[in-house]
């Protein structure tokens, strides 16, 4: 099992900028992906942004927030981020983290491949 907590939403005017953490622990060893989703208040829930945890650490975005959105990962603490920049007022939503040990970064993206573990999630509200 994998448990996931998120940390770092808050509320901020647009334009400002934000860091989402996400700390991750338990069996971790065959995980192959993290990324961080979202949903917004009567909205289906959308993929944000993806990452490969091993070598490379290719990743891949959301069109809405490419250029403004930044996921990394930091292994030595087995954290995820999410560093959000220029925010909109459409980027408010809940925003979770979650990992799977399968999948390729594009189905997982757009939901083809679904996440196998998931946290509860930390709220978004970016006025204007």
């Amino acid at each position: 099992q994998v448990q996931l907590v998120e940390s770092g939403g808050g509320s901020v005017q647009a334009g400002g900028s934000l860091r989402l953490s996400c700390a991750a622990s338990g069996l971790l060893g065959s995980i192959k992906f993290l990324g961080w989703f979202r949903q917004a208040p009567g909205k289906e829930r959308e993929g944000v942004a993806v990452i490969y945890a091993g070598l490379g650490k290719t990743s891949i975005y959301a069109d809405s927030v490419q250029g403004r959105f930044t996921i990394s990962q930091d292994n030595a603490k087995n954290t995820l981020y999410l560093q959000m920049n220029s925010l909109k007022p459409e980027d408010t939503a809940m925003y979770y983290c979650a990992a799977t040990s399968r999948g390729s970064l594009g189905r997982l993206l757009t939901g083809v491949d679904g996440m196998d573990y998931w946290g509860t999630g930390t709220l978004v509200t970016i006025s204007t």
